[in-house]
């Protein structure tokens, strides 16, 4: 109660009734009684000297200091029990921060400060804990689990010499010829399909890490009618896999890019950590060996310099169509029905009954952060059967790639894809057939391959590239049960039926503004040249080759988000 008093009142009236009592006291005096009673006597005695003023007032200031200690006493005292008081042992342990507790419940106390006195006012908790939450990148915690949006905002102006009713993405394999119309009109077109939308979640379960991934786009299905008013562009399904790690071992399963797409550190199936270049044309670049392809994966890391993987992939038996590529010419017999739909043609959907998934093998080697060197090998296998003649074949194709990435000097990279087949240029972005099938209904895998040879440089917030693709389909023919030839590349065979493909491109993109929190906003041009020549003998008068200048303007905001640093 004493306590609580001098709290109430203020130490000036304490030190007032402390002097009316203590003054008459040390001069001999009775005190007048504070209603002023009647009947007190009158002082007799002689008024105190000084030295016992002096002394009086020595007592009342070291009184002083004594309450100004207890009160910073109590008060410390009263901050600690509140801060760090001992648990109650018959309590029930609170569960340590994870699954279902909400982080912002947790009590945030601030520190008291080095020297508190009376007059300084403590921080209220509110204010405090606000202050003491750092700003972060756009991320959700739910539970253990991280969970980053990933994604951007894309505005595209698309500029072709010739009128390929591409859109964004360039069919590589039938821009037209000079001596048709659509080869004599340009194309200008603008577009927000290439703007992506996904996340990634980070979790950890049993010492082992787990990572799922999602990301779509709208360069999918349009109605017929979508460039009338609407601009409906179908949102479609571009990944979505799970990658569980623990120790030195990976296991994946979902829609990913093959494992026989070029990677530019270790075997990641993230995309950052691939390579498929800088260029902004919706379909890459000529050349380049990929797919996106539902499979199961399996990841080893024998050394922080080694990684081998192993997967098996969705196959497809293909007979050409897609992507603007022309068909491999069938049998009289098996034309009319696509071979009772046993490959592939472009439109074929889910209905190929293939026999085995595609296998692949891949192992990285990285002597440094600064370079990365991988050998790729495929295995595929085709069967069709005759009705005519109730005959089952079987055929086995397959390839290898070599592939480098290599940071000459600082920001500089070099790189080089090469890849060669008998029986894969489903994996060329369609643009050579599997398969030819000969009369008796067996298939004759087609030889193909490509390469990818490039530069790219980062300086500040400019990076430039350029790069050239090429991709060459070999000849395989056969005669027909009326002799005439059919296949690939014949004499006689239509001008859609490519040899060779190319393209030179370059470009750049720069970083106008970026922040962790904010995003980024980005400017990108790039320019493509790119050729076709076909196997046939052209008519006199007629072009040998086909020609197409692209011109691509873009305008791009990144998501902000900031995936957690994993360590192995």
């Amino acid at each position: 109660m004493f306590m609580r008093t001098i709290g109430r009142g203020g130490i000036k009236p304490f030190i007032f009734c402390a002097l009316s009592f203590a003054v008459p006291f040390a001069a001999g005096q009775t005190p007048v009684a504070p209603d002023g009673d009647s009947h007190a006597k009158p002082a007799t005695e002689a008024p105190a000297s000084n030295s016992e003023i002096e002394r009086l007032r020595q007592m009342i200031l070291e009184q002083q200091r004594q309450i100004d200690e207890l009160k910073r006493a109590a008060a410390q005292k009263g901050q600690d029990s509140t801060v760090a008081a001992k648990p109650d042992a018959s309590a029930i342990a609170a569960p340590s921060r994870g699954v279902g507790e909400i982080a912002s419940t947790a009590p945030i106390l601030p520190p008291l400060p080095a020297a508190t006195t009376l007059g300084t006012p403590l921080p209220l908790p509110q204010a405090a804990a606000a202050d003491q939450t750092p700003s972060s990148p756009l991320q959700i915690r739910v539970g253990d689990a991280s969970i980053t949006p990933v994604g951007f905002m894309d505005m595209t102006n698309t500029w072709r010499s010739t009128n390929s009713g591409a859109s964004l993405a360039t069919n590589f394999g039938n821009f037209p010829y000079s001596n048709t119309p659509t080869g004599n009109l340009t194309e200008n077109r603008m577009s927000a399909q290439n703007s992506r939308l996904g996340l990634r979640v980070d979790a950890t379960a049993k010492g082992a890490h787990v990572l799922g991934y999602y990301e779509g786009d709208f360069v999918g299905f349009a109605p017929t009618n979508s460039q009338v008013t609407s601009n409906s562009m179908t949102y479609r399904l571009r990944l979505y896999w799970i990658n569980v790690r623990k120790g030195k071992w990976e296991f994946q399963a979902g829609q990913s890019w093959s494992l026989l797409v070029p990677n530019r550190k270790g075997l990641s199936a993230l995309p950052g950590d691939l390579f498929y270049g800088q260029e902004f044309d919706v379909n890459y670049l000529n050349g380049l060996t990929w797919g996106r392809l539902p499979g199961y994966r399996l990841i080893g890391h024998p050394s922080d310099k080694v990684t081998w993987g192993l997967s098996l992939e969705n196959s497809e038996q293909y007979i050409g169509g897609s992507g603007g590529a022309s068909t491999s010419t069938l049998p009289a017999a098996f034309a009319g029905n696509n071979f009772n739909n046993q490959f592939n043609n472009g439109n074929t959907n889910t209905s190929v009954p293939n026999l085995l998934p595609d296998i692949i093998a891949k192992i990285a080697f990285e002597p440094s952060s600064h370079f990365h060197i991988e050998i790729a090998g495929i295995e595929r296998t085709f069967k069709t059967y005759n009705p005519a003649t109730q005959q089952h074949f079987t055929k086995a194709g397959g390839g290898a790639s070599l592939n480098l990435n290599w940071e000459v000097v600082k920001n500089l990279r070099l790189v080089s894809n090469n890849f060669w087949s008998d029986g894969g240029g489903r994996y060329l972005f369609g643009q050579a057939p599997d398969v030819i099938v000969r009369a008796d209904g067996s298939p004759s895998p087609v030889h193909s391959g490509s390469m990818i040879q490039g530069i790219e440089a980062q300086k500040g917030n400019l990076l430039l590239y350029a790069y050239y693709g090429g991709i060459l389909i070999g000849r395989d023919s056969a005669i027909d049960t009326n002799g005439k030839l059919i296949g690939w590349g014949y004499d006689g065979a239509s001008n859609a039926q490519n040899r060779t493909i190319q393209e030179g491109t370059f470009g750049l993109i720069h970083t106008l503004w970026k922040d962790s929190k904010y995003g980024a906003l980005q400017w990108m041009f790039q320019y493509a040249y790119f050729t076709r020549s076909p196997y046939n003998f052209v008519a006199s008068g007629t072009p040998n080759n086909a020609h197409q200048h692209a011109v691509w303007f873009n305008l791009r905001y990144v998501l902000p988000g900031t995936a957690p640093t994993i360590k192995y």
